[in-house]
């Protein structure tokens, strides 16, 4: 009996969680109201909200010519005047959309209030670059509103606004041409030596969000040339790192040019953590150490300690 009791359970779940997720909501959207917008611009933008509004399943949306029959003269942009009208309405929710030109763009705020409590249920802002990007703008504004989401939470095909588009391509654009110099401690190999040696490289970084990768060409006791990768821990102006590289590293050796049958040459692989200062700015300093195996016939290893800025 206890076995057929569980599933049973969890199917009333499903169901009960399905019915609230499909549950249509009454829900008033008042006219739009706006600084420095042209008339037309509004009008067109609250047509298209109110259509994509009503296309969504899980609203019903009060006529335009009803809510202004309710509202005469009246200008409602807050939430106790919303409240009052969408009772009149018997609606469940009300929604205030506002257009406020800033400069070229077109910031646009909606409010979401519960007409039983009176309270803001969802509060949010998007940016227009243009008048003509407000479609996209209005259409996410209603999907923001049927899921009660965030605005940015709703990207899809079709709806991807200006601004996302523009700092999108500014994240790709993100290339850095950097110096560091430092030292190299030999720990295995290199004629057992263990003096330091001075190293300089060149770095062609490229940064996405949360990773770096790109070239570095190098003078480490001989020549290294590899690419490499780098996890950025964080987004703030102090951002560790760990990464990992792999290439080409001739290591210059005694007598190296005399017949000893013997390569300085091999693959390298990189094992290396550090630290990027002013992570947000046009410039970065960074602080690094790191582990290089080089897999030629003296089977070189050593640690690099290497300051420098991108």
């Amino acid at each position: 009996m206890k076995t057929l009791i569980h599933p049973l359970i969890l199917f009333l779940l499903t169901i009960s969680l399905n019915a609230q997720e499909t549950q249509i909501r009454k829900i008033a959207l008042l006219p739009l109201t706006s600084i420095d917008v042209d008339f037309a611009s509004m009008q067109t933008s609250e047509s298209i909200l109110r259509m994509e509004l009503g296309n969504r399943e899980n609203i019903n949306l009060i006529s335009k010519n009803k809510t202004l029959s309710v509202m005469g003269d009246e200008i409602c942009d807050d939430e106790e005047c919303a409240k009052n009208i969408g009772e009149k309405l018997d609606a469940s929710e009300v929604l205030i959309c506002k257009l406020n030109r800033l400069g070229e763009k077109i910031i646009v705020q909606y409010q979401l209030i519960n007409v039983e409590s009176g309270k803001i249920i969802l509060s949010e802002r998007a940016t227009s670059v243009t008048l003509e990007d407000l479609d996209a703008v209005m259409k996410r504004v209603a999907i923001s509103v049927s899921r009660l989401s965030p605005f940015d939470a709703n990207q899809e095909v079709g709806n991807i606004v200006q601004q996302e588009s523009i700092e999108t391509l500014r994240r790709k654009a993100r290339y850095n041409l950097g110096v560091g110099f430092g030292y190299l401690f030999p720990a295995e190999g290199y004629d057992k030596d263990s003096d330091k040696s001075f190293t300089i490289n060149a770095y062609f970084d490229y940064e996405l969000q949360d990773l770096s990768a790109g070239l570095m060409i190098g003078a480490r006791k001989g020549f290294a040339i590899n690419i490499y990768a780098n996890y950025l821990f964080t987004r703030t102006d102090v951002c560790p790192y760990a990464g990992a590289s792999l290439g080409f590293h001739w290591v210059l050796h005694e007598g190296i040019f005399s017949e000893n049958n013997k390569d300085g040459d091999g693959i390298g692989l990189g094992l290396k953590g550090g630290v990027r200062l002013f992570h947000t700015y046009n410039f970065q300093i960074f602080v690094q150490g790191e582990y290089i195996m080089t897999f030629n016939d003296y089977n070189d290893k050593a640690i690099v300690f290497t300051i420098g800025i991108l």
